[in-house]
């Protein structure tokens, strides 16, 4: 398995953790706050999670989607925790070939 992440902050750590439930082959997680209206440094909400396991393997996009979120929930400012937006790529392991597509805008709030 390869976990990449670019930061060691306690939100993409522990989006990390939840993610293991997957058995991912392969884990990108990228902070992308400070592309973002409100940045400030250290802030942890908006992430981009590109991920490739098996458990994807049959499954819709909105049900890969769902079995993630569903790992993420607590996580979530509607759950009261600090990630506002979570851009998934999920992939079996068949699919993936190193693609890692752009995060959409946040409400045109883009500082870049």
């Amino acid at each position: 398995m390869t976990i990449n992440t670019s930061s060691n902050t306690p939100t993409a750590d522990a989006l990390n953790n939840e993610l293991q439930a997957l058995q991912a082959q392969h884990i990108e997680l990228v902070n992308e706050s400070m592309n973002h209206a409100g940045y400030f440094y250290g802030k942890e909400s908006h992430f981009k999670l590109t991920i490739v396991s098996d458990a994807f393997e049959g499954k819709r996009l909105v049900a890969r989607h769902q079995l993630v979120y569903a790992l993420a929930n607590s996580l979530l400012t509607s759950q009261g925790g600090q990630i506002h937006a979570l851009a998934i790529h999920a992939y079996t392991p068949t699919e993936w070939q190193g693609q890692s597509p752009d995060s959409p805008l946040c409400a045109g709030q883009n500082k870049g």
